[in-house]
């Protein structure tokens, strides 16, 4: 979007780390905005948030405190330092984060706001509140897909006013937007679906030498390990597939809530000896090991979108999806089967590692159209919306 002409973007986070590229966006550490007043040399700001923010900016943010909020707990600087992950008090985060907000919206100048997920909603509530502008809201799950419908009360209450106080609502998948109109209760015509995309690969990546043995086939799971990803239906596949052959290794990495009761899964079926776990994978590690398998296999019960099967396919790696994931929306060159279909999804794993002809057609074509999914022209279109919200307002 940054590349677009007239966009210019303030991205606003918990908690930036210093090593973030701001060469194309603004980047606001929402723990350096204060939020109550502290008489501070430029020079002290300067070690403190130097490498993070300019000074400059803690300064100019300083004269549009709009309360008193000394009572909370905050740092020597007036702010309030953000975990940057999932703390044990998410919710007091979220709710801080909307008071930094009013510090944001009142310094800023912009036209549209817009939010990330739930947890930022009331961030951005709050910012409109204040300055009058737009607020778009991206959802890029519900409680509805984080839960397996025991949904909590909470955050549906979060998601419902975000939504309720939207001029519109972006999700990631059309399955997504039936659950936004349905479950939540909003106009269609104010709810779009915006598909992800991917990335081009880094060199790095494309360098990475497939580590191969040509006389077994490895199945990958790559993904937290809870209900929702529906590692259990991969496990039963993996039992029904090692009854006809015994060169294939199933792979289940990642880490979740639900890992020791699949490793004990594995056990019970007796599969423990072809079945791995190699735990968390993040940055070049997940390419390692995607282009060490033969199938890469995505079994979710509910996925707003889900793409790991387009990394997937960008390194020509066959993949099987289950059709209750967003991206079966864009994908044709796969194979899709409902996610609680083990048979279906055993004899999908089976084929491709038996039948060279289907194995090679899912390789090439599958990378030829992930290929052409990118976010430029997810750009284009988010810009699109901004467009129609502000010329609705006017």
């Amino acid at each position: 979007m940054s590349q677009q002409e007239d966009m210019e973007i303030s991205f606003c986070i918990p908690k930036p780390w210093g090593d973030e590229d701001q060469s194309f966006l603004k980047i606001i550490g929402m723990n350096r905005v204060p939020i109550a007043w502290r008489d501070v040399q430029w020079d002290y700001v300067q070690s403190k948030i130097g490498e993070q923010m300019n000074p400059q900016d803690y300064y100019d943010f300083r004269e549009h405190l709009y309360a008193d909020f000394n009572y909370m707990h905050l740092d020597e600087l007036g702010c309030i330092n953000f975990s940057g992950r999932y703390p044990d008090n998410l919710h007091e985060e979220i709710n801080n984060y909307s008071i930094v907000a009013g510090v944001v919206a009142r310094q800023q100048t912009f036209d549209i706001i817009h939010s990330h997920d739930w947890l930022t909603y009331p961030a951005g509530i709050h910012a409109k509140q204040i300055s009058g502008k737009p607020l778009v809201i991206h959802v890029h799950a519900t409680d509805f897909d984080r839960s397996r419908g025991q949904v909590n009360p909470v955050v549906y209450a979060i998601e419902k006013k975000g939504m309720d106080f939207a001029d519109h609502i972006m999700c990631v998948s059309e399955l997504t937007r039936r659950t936004v109109i349905e479950k939540y209760h909003q106009d269609p015509n104010k709810v779009s679906t915006v598909h992800n995309a991917v990335s081009p690969l880094p060199q790095e990546v494309l360098d990475i030498v497939p580590q191969k043995n040509e006389k077994e086939k490895i199945v990958t799971f790559l993904g937290r390990i809870t209900m929702q990803k529906g590692p259990e239906y991969f496990v039963e596949a993996a039992a029904l597939v090692l009854k006809r052959t015994k060169k294939i290794r199933f792979v289940m990495a990642g880490n979740g809530d639900m890992m020791n009761k699949m490793i004990k899964l594995v056990a019970q079926r007796g599969i423990a000896d072809r079945f791995h776990f190699p735990g968390f994978m993040k940055g070049k590690e997940v390419y390692e090991v995607l282009k060490a398998s033969d199938v890469y296999v995505m079994p979710s019960v509910s996925e707003p979108f889900g793409i790991s099967p387009l990394e997937a396919m960008q390194v020509s790696i066959p993949t099987i999806i289950s059709k209750q994931s967003g991206c079966a929306e864009i994908l044709d060159n796969c194979i899709k089967i409902d996610y609680w279909d083990i048979d279906a999804l055993a004899d999908a794993i089976y084929a491709i590692c038996k039948y060279v002809p289907l194995n090679e057609f899912l390789e090439v074509e599958g990378k030829k159209e992930v290929d052409q999914i990118v976010w430029e022209k997810v750009g284009v279109k988010v810009r699109a919306i901004y467009e129609r919200v502000l010329n609705n307002r006017q």
